[in-house]
């Protein structure tokens, strides 16, 4: 079978948009590094430095705002204000009422206030009042050209207002709660590793890293998890309609739900001392190459490169990256190869750079133990991965590239032989 008579389905991302954000993040860094900016301003400003791009490419080039998806109708005139004002007071009410929950949240749970969450909790009080204004006219200008105004945050609006609850359609509501759930919480996340991350490349002294592989694949590897948390970010942030980036549907499962959190503070199963801590008695790989130059340089590529596929995962993803969420189907970059790249990156990274079979307490306990316990991490993410898949097979679209995957796909196709399956197995294109 040729690739012409088996084609990709096309992705709702183009390339093009990625690599915008990386030009605008590039620039600002250069900036920020000749001036010495490091503080927690520098860092927010490379999430703008980063999105800004991303926005202008997905309206004047890609032209997002006039996909279908969006659910908006250009070429008709905008309906009178007063012909949708109940409806965007209904849907103001709930967007207000949603984010009084996620602020409820934040003071409850005490891990916001501790260490770099402070961040998230500073940028959103400073940006509350800002966004409680802009929401009116915003929702107000779009419920104008919306084809059905009457969405998920209209149905969460009649539920909160209590004189509808019966006529809320409890589908909706249930979609609109876990859409901002998801929000809430790696928002907040993200946001509170962005200055650390951006801190971190601004600080690194090239001096050391030139004829130092250890450090150069440190700065490296640091340059693509600042690209990774500054795309993250902005996805999380930038969840609008008009950009055709908005929450089509979250994750409605409990397994899926399960799987991710215990890979996020504060449920975070992995860290050091955690249950699934693979650290017990181990080092990092630079400590078991020292005195061997070549085998430095040798795994220093090998992660640098991981660590680019993985972050180009998330660069693929443009204005759309967010975990537990549907925003449109990606074929293009690194899911060519894979479903899951940035699982699987992520996954052979951890693999080489803990290298848990070896172990400075001399333990055979502690090398079985730690190659276990990153084994079940491995497990968890598989898990992740399926559960991602069966919210994602709901889409006709997302069967249709994953059938492509099983026979073109040059993981999928890798797997199938190691594990014996015959290719005639694999789904075949319609006909």
């Amino acid at each position: 079978m040729t690739r012409n008579s088996d084609p990709c389905p096309k992705s709702a991302v183009s390339h093009g948009v990625g690599f915008a954000g990386i030009a605008g993040l590039g620039l600002w860094t250069m900036v920020a590094r000749h001036y010495g900016m490091d503080g927690v301003h520098a860092g927010f400003a490379a999430v703008v430095a980063c999105g800004v791009p991303m926005v202008l490419w997905s309206l004047l080039v890609d032209k997002v705002h006039r996909n279908p998806s969006t659910g908006i109708d250009w070429s008709a005139p905008a309906r009178p204000v007063r012909a949708i004002l109940d409806i965007s007071l209904v849907k103001i009410a709930g967007l207000w009422a949603t984010w009084l929950a996620i602020a409820i949240f934040y003071c409850l749970a005490r891990w916001y206030w501790q260490g770099n969450y402070r961040h998230s909790m500073d940028l959103f009080a400073w940006a509350a009042p800002g966004l409680l204004l802009l929401s009116i006219p915003y929702v107000i200008w779009l419920d104008r050209r919306l084809i059905d105004p009457k969405d998920a945050s209209y149905a969460f609006g009649q539920w909160v207002i209590g004189g509808a609850a019966g006529q809320a359609d409890r589908v909706q509501v249930a979609h609109h709660a876990r859409a901002w759930a998801v929000k809430g919480f790696f928002l907040a996340f993200m946001v509170s590793i962005v200055p650390g991350n951006f801190a971190s490349v601004i600080d690194w002294s090239l001096n050391r890293a030139i004829d130092n592989p250890v450090a150069l694949a440190g700065f490296l590897i640091a340059i693509m998890f600042m690209i990774d948390v500054c795309m993250a970010t902005v996805g999380y942030m930038l969840t609008f309609k008009p950009l055709d980036s908005h929450i089509r549907t979250a994750n409605p499962f409990l397994s899926g739900w399960l799987a991710a959190l215990i890979c996020y503070p504060p449920f975070v199963l992995m860290g050091g001392g955690g249950p699934l801590d693979y650290h017990a008695g181990g080092a990092e790989w630079d400590v078991w190459t020292q005195g061997s130059t070549a085998l430095q340089w040798v795994l220093g590529v090998v992660l640098v490169v991981l660590t680019a596929l993985y972050a180009w995962a998330t660069v693929a993803f443009g204005l759309r990256f967010s975990n537990l969420t549907h925003r449109g189907i990606l074929t293009h970059g690194p899911y060519r190869w894979t479903r899951h790249p940035a699982y699987l990156s992520k996954n052979l990274f951890w693999w080489f750079s803990a290298l848990p079979f070896l172990t400075v307490s001399h333990s055979v306990t502690d090398m079985v133990r730690n190659c276990a316990m990153l084994a079940a991490t491995n497990a968890v993410y598989y898990w992740r991965a399926r559960t991602e898949e069966k919210h994602l097979s709901t889409d006709p679209d997302y069967r249709a590239y994953s059938d492509w995957m099983e026979r073109n796909g040059p993981i999928p196709r890798l797997l199938a032989w190691i594990i014996g399956r015959r290719r005639e197995d694999a789904p075949q294109p319609a006909e």
